[in-house]
Formats: C-alpha cells, structure tokens, sequence
C-alpha cells in the first residue's frame, strides 16, 4: 500500500484547509522572500509546500502526487522516497529564493515542487513509462519531461504568469539528480533521456544565477522587457506597478472618503494593507 503518499495527503489536505478558514495561518506559513531573508523565518521554506491557493491547486497536486508515487515507492522505500519529496521542496523553494531574492513582496505556495521532484526521480527510473492524460492521449514519461522542463524555462523568462516555474524547475532536477546518487545504475541503463532533460536544465539555472540578463526576454503576450534592466529591475516592476495603484486608492480615499472606493479597489486594498508602509 502506498502508505507514505497517503500520509503526505492527508498531511497537505489538513494544513492546506486551515490556510483556507484561516487568513492569518496562511500568511505566518506562506513562502515570502522578505520574511525569509530580512526576517529569518526560514520554516517558510518547508511550510509553504503544504499550503495551497484553493481547493483545485490541491486536489491537483494530490492526484499528480498518488499517480506518480507509487512505482517509485516501491523502488526507494519509504526513507528514500521522503528524501526525495522534501529534497524537491526545500530545493525548488531555495531556487525561487535565490531568484526573486531582489523581491520582497514575492510568495509562493504549494507543494508542486515536491511533487515534480517525485515525478523526474520516476522518470529517470521509468523513462518509457506512459503517462495518459484524461485517456485521450499518451506520451512516454521522458518526452513529458522534456515539455515541462521546456515550459517552465519559458515561464521563468517571460513571466507571463504567476506560476512558480522556479520552484517546478528546481524540485525536478533535485529529484532526478538525487536519485541518480542512490540509484547509480538507473543512469546506465537511461542515460540517453536522463542526459536530454538534465544538461539543459542544469544549464538555465547556471545562466539564471551567473547572466541573469538572459532571463529578460519578450514573449507573444508581453513587449515591455529591455535587455540593459538587471533581473532585480524585472521582477520589481510587478511590485511597483501594484505599489502605484494603491498610492492611487490612498489619494482618492483622502479627496473623496472611504465611500467613493469601487469593490475592486476596496479588495485590492484589503489584499495589499500589510505591505503598505
């Protein structure tokens, strides 16, 4: 029985629902650069993984966590397959970390890394094994692989959402490479796909931490970014846009009273008071 995987949903599903009845717990438990590194709240790193934004991000995740965990369960055991799953996590958390480290207000929550963690760790494994999507479609697990890992580079440049990519990104290399380390011999005999989604991935994330400038790209839906900003500049730029609105509010609350906001400026207020100096 995939006892383990079992454990872990019902572990997300408890302290995911208190994130939803409790806006306080969310936001002492959410991944927040600034809380991290301004104020040491390092426990952000593994709690964050088990809150989610809504009741379909987790159902989402649980279900890609039970289908892809129980062949590889049976391989590593339970210690190794835990390894695997918070190796991805605390890894994938760190990358984003060390990204957005010039973005204070950026969060993140969900446990996505940990499970592409688990799903590239089953990959190196099982590269042949097909993944069936609604039964209408299949594709083997390695070609899979490759479309994400392609995917998620291009959401890192362009940022064109508010997905962490950096986090999907990280969790699955960690888990191909961590996995490779215990099971050497999986690399000998699937060396060939491991090869395809390992060296340009490892490849991305070395220009993301050394030429950072490569991350700043136009894409089909935005034509805004400029090649001599640093990457602090891009990710900034969403923070100051939304830093603008509410000095707007603000403006119109002290001319016209609390009673001339829209409810979509009283949201948006609501949503960004504890960011405002």
């Amino acid at each position: 029985m995939n006892w383990v995987s079992l454990l872990l949903i019902v572990t997300n599903v408890i302290f995911s629902y208190q994130g939803f009845r409790d806006k306080e717990f969310f936001e002492r438990y959410k991944f927040e650069v600034e809380k991290i590194l301004i104020y040491k709240d390092y426990k952000r790193i593994l709690t964050s993984g088990f809150l989610h934004v809504n009741w379909l991000h987790l159902l989402f995740n649980m279900f890609s966590l039970w289908v892809f965990s129980g062949a590889l369960q049976s391989i590593l055991g339970a210690a190794q397959f835990l390894l695997i799953y918070f190796a991805g996590l605390v890894g994938g958390n760190l990358l984003a970390l060390r990204i957005h480290r010039g973005d204070s207000a950026y969060s993140v929550v969900g446990a996505s890394g940990a499970i592409c963690s688990v799903l590239f760790a089953s990959i190196a494994i099982f590269p042949g094994q097909m993944i069936s999507f609604f039964g209408l479609f299949a594709l083997p697990s390695w070609l899979y692989g490759l479309l994400f890992t392609a995917f998620s580079i291009y959401g890192i440049r362009s940022r064109q959402n508010n997905v962490g990519h950096e986090s999907h990104l990280g969790g699955a290399l960690v888990g191909m490479l961590l996995v490779l380390l215990l099971h050497p011999r999986a690399f000998l005999e699937n060396y060939i796909p491991i090869l395809i989604l390992t060296v340009p991935t490892i490849l991305f994330i070395y220009f993301i931490l050394t030429r950072p400038h490569a991350l700043l790209v136009d894409n089909l839906f935005f034509k805004e970014n400029k090649y001599n900003y640093s990457i602090d500049h891009l990710y900034n730029a969403e923070r100051n846009k939304r830093q603008q609105e509410i000095d707007r509010i603000l403006e119109k609350i002290h001319r016209k009273g609390m009673n001339s906001l829209t409810k979509k400026e009283k949201e948006t207020l609501r949503e960004n008071s504890q960011k405002i100096n």
